[in-house]
């Protein structure tokens, strides 16, 4: 038995939730990768993996072994990593992940003059509207917009993006232009994802309640974006998507007193002992330039 292919099987197994998802993650036979953490377990004497129809959990000594496991993989990279010299130049594959839009619009375009100035990094970008597992998805590097739940990551914080209620003039000159929050009875709104529009008192913890007729509910922010610009009702988005429209007029700020607190972003990696030189150049290359991207939305 490959004692060491045998421990990523199983990493890869506890990993993805089954014995079938390994598989496919590894693009193994299912029978081998059944087989490999089989014999694991013969060798060890124990029951790492308690396997039912659906999916595996961890027995005690599963858990134990596996927390065991990852360290050593740690060391195993991070010495390729010594050997390779990745400690030496900033080289090699960074892997990182960003939600769809917000990468759109403003990680990616600094992402890619990153590339353009390290010609040794090549750039795996893992999109997702969730946040991912840094470690169980091997990614180098997160930008995160939200507060931060998990305290074993390293968290740069490079901004805040504002959630503004904007709608169009033509709407506006419609159905007339809403003061305070029960001036809003009657109006219309584009409502996006689970973003509910929510008024926060000034000066207070308190928040007001929206009463709107949603015209339009859309799970993507550009649908809810176009739907606001072509009048069908008010709308509540991130600066970044709309700075542009706001600029042009296209859409107008209403109720700006009663906006909600902005959301912190956060670049985020996992902690370890020698940071590789590709993730502390990008972190320290993108720091200061997502902070200035953020701040020119700050006043639209």
């Amino acid at each position: 038995m490959d004692r060491l292919d045998a421990m990523q099987v199983l990493l890869a197994v506890v990993d993805e939730g089954s014995l079938s998802a390994g598989s496919r993650k590894l693009n193994a036979p299912l029978p081998s990768v059944s087989r490999k953490v089989a014999e694991l377990e013969r060798h060890l004497g124990t029951r790492l993996l308690i396997r039912t129809s659906r999916n595996i959990q961890l027995t005690d000594a599963g858990r134990d072994y596996v927390d065991a496991v990852r360290q050593i993989m740690g060391d195993i990279k991070e010495a390729e990593l010594r050997a390779s010299g990745e400690y030496e130049v900033p080289r090699g594959e960074l892997r990182i992940t960003v939600t769809l839009e917000f990468g759109r619009m403003l990680v990616l375009p600094l992402a890619y003059e990153f590339l353009r100035e390290h010609p040794e990094i090549t750039l795996d970008v893992v999109s997702a509207n969730r946040f991912l597992d840094l470690i169980e998805k091997h990614i180098d590097v997160g930008i995160r917009i939200g507060p931060l739940a998990d305290s074993s990551l390293v968290a740069v914080k490079v901004g805040e993006i504002r959630n503004v209620t904007c709608v169009s003039p033509e709407y506006l000159a419609r159905k007339g232009t809403p003061i305070a929050p029960e001036d809003l009875a009657g109006h219309d709104a584009v409502q996006f994802g689970k973003l509910v529009l929510s008024l926060a008192e000034p000066g207070s913890d308190t928040t007001h309640q929206a009463d709107l007729n949603i015209r339009v509910h859309a799970s993507d922010v550009s649908a809810a974006c176009r739907a606001a610009i072509q009048g069908l009702g008010i709308a509540r988005l991130p600066s970044y998507m709309i700075i542009n429209d706001l600029r042009s007029g296209a859409l107008v700020e209403v109720l700006a007193e009663y906006a909600p607190k902005p959301y912190p972003v956060h670049l985020v990696y996992v902690k370890q002992g020698l940071l590789p030189l590709k993730t502390r150049a990008f972190v320290d290359w993108m720091t200061p330039r997502l902070r200035q991207a953020l701040k020119d939305c700050e006043g639209c």
